[in-house]
């Protein structure tokens, strides 16, 4: 077993190799174990945990859904299942805590809402990406933004499965990796954004996001991707960012549950992503962070790479900002995949700066 890391105290995010790995519990178990002291820390400190999620399980009437949750992801991922057992063993945190949060978003709609709980809206993560592929470059670069409660709380884990698969995963604590962005050694990388269906649009215990997530990273290619997520019948919505660094190709996926789905291939003209679906027909609730960003990026120069950079780094508006720093939502990190350079990087501070964390090599 090899291992990189960081001292904690200078919140450089931390890498751990792990690998090659006998089955998913061991893979869960390590995991857990390296980041014990991140896990710990991020259920304490996790509002949406400690007064909605913790509380709401503790109802009679929530066993329902948190058990046709489970069963439906237990059965059709049983090991991504043993996997999240390995993460609670090895961390020594309650099984269910990482339950709540790996479902986190297929329970919060079904939490009835009084005054003390923030609104929905106020809750939801926030990403931002912008893609293309033109004769020039082909490059995709996103923004992970998420609850100010993560900072601190996030990690790199690279893993070597036992059937030869590697891949590298961008990872909030506790939770499988990986609900922002991964690629392994197929030439397959991922980015995700957050969208927001109606409650009527939700499907209740069906398969969580995560689940599907953590299944793109070990797709064999884009087309296996697509399969993969065609195949999940989710709970809730969700966007995909599909890349193929063997074929130069960028595929924005966007998802609804009763397997609604729809493919927008990306070519010369820049797509610019938040957190509102743009394409596929689903009733969604009005995010005016996602509106006010889409609006901003239509009067941005998109030419080149530093564009891009320079985009996802822009603090314009006070309130809705493109490159977050609090007081609720904050931009974790920014990774830039270069399909020509065959090239991820990952980018710690505003992204105009261009400081970079780690570059990882795709070829």
């Amino acid at each position: 077993m090899a291992m990189g890391s960081t001292n904690i105290e200078s919140n450089k995010l931390e890498m751990y190799e792990i690998g090659p790995c006998e089955n998913a519990f061991q893979i869960g178990f390590l995991i857990g174990q390296r980041f014990s002291k991140q896990i710990h820390n991020r259920l304490s400190t996790d509002l949406i945990l400690q007064n909605q999620l913790l509380p709401f399980a503790q109802l009679h009437n929530s066993q329902p859904l948190i058990n046709n949750l489970s069963e439906n992801n237990k059965n059709k991922f049983p090991n991504y299942w043993n996997e999240l057992k390995g993460i609670a063993q090895g961390s020594g945190v309650p099984f269910l805590n990482i339950l709540l949060l790996n479902f986190r978003k297929e329970i919060l709609p079904f939490i009835p809402k009084t005054e003390e709980y923030p609104k929905e809206e106020d809750i939801n993560d926030d990403c931002s990406d912008i893609l293309v592929v033109s004769k020039s470059m082909a490059v995709a670069a996103h923004n992970e933004d998420a609850n100010v409660a993560l900072v601190g709380h996030t990690y790199l884990v690279k893993v070597t499965l036992s059937s030869g698969t590697t891949f590298t995963a961008y990872t909030y604590a506790g939770e499988l990796p990986s609900c922002a962005f991964g690629f392994n050694n197929h030439g397959v990388a991922f980015t995700l954004n957050s969208v927001p269906p109606c409650e009527e649009e939700i499907v209740a215990g069906a398969i969580g996001r995560n689940f599907v997530s953590r299944d793109l990273l070990e797709a064999n290619s884009i087309e296996d991707a697509l399969a993969r997520i065609h195949s999940s019948e989710v709970s809730v919505g969700h966007s995909y960012n599909l890349i193929d660094t063997r074929t130069r190709r960028i595929l924005n996926v966007e998802t609804g549950s009763r397997n609604r789905i729809s493919v927008h291939e990306i070519g010369e003209t820049p797509f610019f992503h938040a957190n509102m679906y743009l394409h596929l027909q689903v009733k969604q609730a009005q995010d005016d962070n996602s509106l006010t960003r889409q609006k901003r990026v239509s009067s941005l120069a998109k030419g080149s790479k530093s564009d891009f950079l320079a985009l996802l780094g822009d603090m314009n508006n006070e309130k809705y900002p493109i490159y977050m720093t609090g007081p609720l939502l904050y931009t974790l990190c920014t990774t830039v995949i270069d399909l020509d350079e065959k090239i991820l990087t990952i980018i710690e501070g505003n992204p105009k700066e261009n400081q970079e964390s780690y570059v990882f090599s795709l070829s």
